[in-house]
């Protein structure tokens, strides 16, 4: 889905006038982190040799990841999970992944390649017809095993998101005059969508020009004119600041003047790297850290709005939008509709997508009716910073009630990776991608 900034404010806070009080659910963590993007690449590319050289995001700090053996028996909270949530949501990841599986591979230039096993468990949850509870956990723990995430930290980090409602016109009249743009046709994939998140620096999209690949135009630059007359207005919102957290959700229910609703969802990117609006900031003293959430944010960018656009313009990412079936919810990056509390968001450098991730994390209490939250999940979605083999982003859904929970998610947790019974585990830990013919390839020092 677009680009997310993490999450500190308490979504009870509400900010200026225009803007859902669901927004207030995404606050800024000094990082700065991206959410989950649903596209599939249309066209790719690699840049010509005389483009300009981006500057690159801090390099990624090398991590040494294996995976340990473990049982169903010491997941935490597995027996008291709902496998029959998480069952269908695994269900809808199966036609991508058998489909992927057929192709032999998932995105080009990569050597990922989608696991006959993991194909092989999607066609057995597909011959299950009326499934229960009973047959739902019975189905995991017979084709699945988990095993434990063991790497340089003890546990990792998750954070949250959703899909806001917003209001907006079909046409450039009275106060909407804030345009969302659609997908350039010159706009070219350098790697699959699916895969953005994996690159750690340069850009992820070029533009086709007529002596080969140039980068593509800044939100700036955009914002100034660069598309102009090219007819790729799709909607038009009321305020700058909120379709810049638009952009950061990557996805948005837009009820229109004219009484009916749409979806858009996130279609690509203009390929420069995201940058953390909040850390610059926090960095130039002009707002200060322990006072920082989407609150304090939105109500500076709107206390000078020419002050706030040449702020925003220092995230030159910028995302474009395309409508989707309203019916269907926002879709990750599989394609597939997202699943409120069951689709995670994770680094396809080391997971793929389509796996199943059991999820612990007992300080979580806010997003459930229990203490803790112990969960089966399913990798469906990506995002351009999230990175690092215990990273994970959870959707909580749409609107004001779950934007005010990802409001409030940054939380420690551990993931358990189910890998299929089928393979063959070597020692007490595995290294990524060494032993593993359906998971991505990551060796250590990735």
């Amino acid at each position: 889905m677009g680009e997310l900034l993490g999450t500190m404010a308490r979504a009870s806070d509400h900010v200026a006038t225009g803007l859902t009080a669901a927004f207030v659910a995404v606050a800024i963590m000094l990082a700065g982190m991206s959410i989950p993007a649903a596209a599939q690449a249309t066209t790719s590319a690699k840049p010509s040799t005389s483009m300009s050289k981006e500057k690159a995001e801090p390099p990624r700090p090398q991590v040494s990841t294996t995976l340990e053996r473990t049982t169903f028996a010491e997941l935490p909270g597995w027996e008291r999970d709902d496998h029959l949530a998480a069952f269908k949501t695994f269900l809808k990841s199966c036609d991508w992944v058998i489909n992927g599986a057929a192709r032999g591979r998932i995105s080009t230039g990569d050597t990922k390649v989608v696991p006959d096993e993991l194909a092989d468990a999607c066609r057995e949850a597909q011959k299950l017809k009326k499934p229960t509870k009973a047959s739902a956990k019975a189905f995991f723990e017979s084709r699945f095993a988990p095993h434990r995430i063991v790497h340089n930290n003890t546990q990792g980090l998750l954070t949250g998101y959703y899909e806001p409602i917003l209001k907006g016109s079909r046409t450039a009249e009275g106060k909407f005059q804030t345009p969302v743009y659609k997908r350039p046709t010159d706009l070219l994939n350098v790697v699959d969508e699916a895969d953005r998140a994996s690159k750690q620096d340069g850009l992820s999209h070029v533009r086709k020009t007529s002596s080969g690949t140039a980068a593509f135009p800044t939100r700036q630059e955009i914002e100034e004119g660069a598309l102009a007359g090219q007819d790729l207005e799709l909607l038009y919102l009321e305020d700058p600041v909120e379709c810049f957290f638009m952009h950061i959700q990557g996805s948005a229910r837009i009820e229109l003047t004219d009484g009916t609703t749409t979806r858009i969802n996130y279609a690509g990117k203009n390929g420069h790297p995201y940058s953390s609006i909040g850390r610059y900031l926090i960095e130039n003293d002009m707002l200060s850290a322990d006072k920082m959430s989407m609150q304090a944010l939105g109500k500076w960018l709107r206390s000078d709005l020419e002050r706030g656009r040449r702020v925003m313009w220092q995230n030159k990412s910028f995302i474009f939008f395309r409508e989707i079936d309203d019916a269907e919810g926002p879709v990750g990056a599989m394609a597939v509709p997202l699943t409120p509390g069951r689709s995670l968001a994770v680094d396809t450098s080391f997971h793929t997508l389509g796996t199943p991730l059991y999820v612990s994390a007992p300080n979580l209490s806010h997003a459930t009716k229990s203490s803790g939250f112990n969960r089966l999940m399913v990798a469906q979605d990506v995002g351009s910073a999230i990175k690092g083999p215990e990273r994970g982003d959870i959707f909580f859904g749409s609107g004001e009630k779950a934007g005010r929970i990802a409001g409030v998610t940054k939380h420690a947790g551990n993931f358990f990776v189910l890998l299929p019974a089928t393979v063959e585990v070597a020692g007490d830990g595995i290294r990524f991608g060494e032993h593993l013919r359906w998971q991505t390839t990551v060796k250590d020092g990735h």
